[in-house]
């Protein structure tokens, strides 16, 4: 991964306060911040943007930024999520990122019991934790996937694992609301976020020391990302490749074997969603890949931690 050096051809960092220096950031990549960029968020992603800025909105009224604020200056420092899946790899081993989810658009809800009102992701934590998990992803989008804020401070309160808030970023609340429920990460998915956009939340989450997850789906966003994972901080940032076609709704696990000459430093990629086996494991430990989110394959099964463990082998 390149250096936050690179990011202009004169070697100076971009001023974060510039908002021209900011766009035009990076070694040739688009810069097209225009509504009607061809990378913008389509079909059912862009209707859960659109919804996830009202909520945004609305949240921003229910509880002000300042009380968030007051809430973060109470709480310790978060959990280092970068060092537990990138230092926990192994020449033989994956660091898996085990994900509480509950349900999906596509899928519905995933086990008929996760619809229930006493739904307890502190449980499925401590299978996640017991079978060898390096780290937690908790989705927290309520109207989409069925997830809640309050899962983040019930995760870290029963694992001592970092916890990474899996959820549409498109706001900077979002990133003080994430730290303020006790989130250590926070995801960012390039399909909803113009290149300025991301690097501003980019600065206020290493402000805030929460590691960033830059997902991309496409080829077209990991070439407009790429210049700028890592920034301003490269041992606060990862890169995901999320292996699900937005399109046709299929994940294929080839995805990231597609994309991999053009990620710049391996060590800090994610292989997102289709992850089902210890063979497809050991396909991406092949090209280099040691880190893997994986959910909804876990969360079918009736204990999410025996397939885990299955999993790791």
């Amino acid at each position: 991964m390149r250096d936050a050096d690179s990011l202009q051809p004169d070697g100076i960092p971009p001023d974060p306060d510039d908002a021209s220096a900011r766009k035009n950031a990076g070694d040739g990549a688009p810069t097209d911040d225009s509504p009607t960029a061809s990378w913008r968020a389509t079909g059912a992603l862009a209707e859960i943007v659109e919804h996830k800025r009202t909520e945004v909105e609305a949240a921003k009224v229910r509880v002000p930024l300042d009380v968030l604020k007051e809430r973060i200056s109470e709480l310790g420092r978060p959990r280092n999520f970068f060092q537990a899946v990138v230092r926990h790899q192994g020449a033989t081993d994956t660091a898996v990122i085990a994900e509480i989810k509950r349900k999906s658009p596509s899928a519905g809800w995933i086990r008929p019991e996760y619809e229930a009102e006493g739904f307890d992701p502190s449980v499925i934590a401590r299978r996640y934790h017991s079978a060898g998990a390096a780290a937690i992803s908790c989705l927290t989008d309520e109207k989409f996937f069925g997830g809640h804020l309050s899962y983040i401070h019930r995760v870290r309160d029963a694992v001592p694992l970092p916890v990474l808030r899996k959820d549409f970023i498109v706001d900077p609340y979002q990133v003080w609301e994430s730290r303020a429920s006790g989130a250590d990460a926070i995801l960012l998915i390039a399909e909803c976020l113009s290149q300025s956009e991301m690097v501003d939340l980019m600065i206020l989450a290493r402000e805030l020391q929460l590691t960033t997850l830059v997902e991309v789906h496409s080829m077209e966003n990991l070439l407009r990302v790429r210049p700028h994972v890592g920034f301003p901080d490269r041992s606060y940032g990862l890169l995901g490749i999320n292996n699900r076609d937005l399109a046709a709704m299929k994940t294929d696990i080839a995805h990231t074997l597609r994309l991999i000459d053009l990620v710049d430093d391996v060590s800090i990629l994610v292989s997102e969603s289709g992850i089902k086996t210890p063979e497809d494991l050991r396909r991406l430990r092949n090209v280099g890949v040691r880190i893997a989110l994986v959910g909804e394959h876990l969360m079918r099964e009736e204990d999410p931690g025996g397939a885990l463990k299955r999993l790791l082998g």
